[in-house]
């Protein structure tokens, strides 16, 4: 869980890191005098937050303006030098899916927050665009009609993949269970296959998300390429990412691993 002592700034692109302590800390006072204040958090049990820090002084603030400034980045948080970048390191304190829950139990995290937990940090997902939504609706749609009962259709809801990760995919194929995973979220041995709609988040999905997908062993992942207009079927989960991969276009067809009687056409996928 988080203590009073666990001090967070924001750095990086929408992601929450603790703030450096001993050398590290006089390090980044030194470049924030060059480059100007950066923003810092403390957090305490109860989710509260305990003041903003600009350079060495401290000012109050309450809960709902913890809500509403938190995962913003500013430019004045980017080292602008080469020399900045070097003399800056920041130690990164991985959050656990469990101290990602109490958060949004405290309210420092709430249901109009569009996060998901990736490798221990918590990131800031892109807007759904109309493309996006309705490549969903269909996904949903087709999926669920010709799978039946014989799984769980699983639609942009979380997936736990270990300690440190929770996303939450576009679509997932799950085992079928009778209580609807309603005692805790699917694990990776449930999930039969993720797929993800790509329009602004390409680079997200490819760079970020598939190789975690990959170490929990997900055992299929389709990446929708809607400006591409392709779909990237990726199989043979490892360490360092996925072993097998292959790129249908429009007028191609293809089936999960799991129901290979079930076939889908890419244009019906793509609309």
């Amino acid at each position: 869980m988080l203590h009073t002592a666990d001090r967070l700034t924001f750095s990086g692109a929408d992601r929450v890191h603790p703030a450096p302590t001993g050398a590290d800390a006089i390090a980044t006072r030194i470049a924030e005098r060059k480059r100007g204040p950066i923003e810092s958090l403390d957090v305490c049990r109860e989710g509260t937050s305990r003041g903003f820090d600009r350079r060495l002084g401290t000012r109050r603030c309450c809960p709902e303006v913890l809500r509403g400034a938190a995962f913003v980045v500013s430019a004045e948080m980017v080292p602008r030098t080469r020399t900045d970048a070097v003399a800056v390191r920041i130690p990164r304190r991985r959050f656990t899916t469990e101290e990602y829950h109490r958060m949004g139990e405290a309210g420092v995290l709430s249901a109009n927050d569009r996060v998901e937990l990736l490798d221990g940090e918590i990131v800031r997902m892109s807007p759904i665009g109309t493309p996006h939504a309705s490549t969903v609706a269909r996904l949903n749609a087709l999926f669920s009609r010709r799978l039946g009962g014989r799984a769980t259709i699983w639609v942009q809801n979380p997936i736990v993949l270990d300690r440190y990760s929770e996303p939450q995919p576009d679509l997932c194929v799950l085992h079928a269970r009778a209580d609807f995973y309603s005692s805790a979220h699917p694990r990776p041995r449930e999930v039969l296959l993720a797929v993800e709609v790509m329009d602004t988040s390409r680079g997200y999905d490819r760079t970020l998300k598939l190789p975690l997908y990959a170490r929990a062993e997900l055992r299929e992942v389709w990446l929708l390429d809607l400006k591409g207009q392709t779909i990237e079927v990726y199989t043979r989960p490892a360490l360092r990412g996925y072993r097998e991969q292959q790129t249908l276009a429009r007028g191609g067809a293809l089936a999960p691993r799991a129901f290979p009687s079930v076939r889908f056409r890419v244009n019906e996928l793509l609309g």
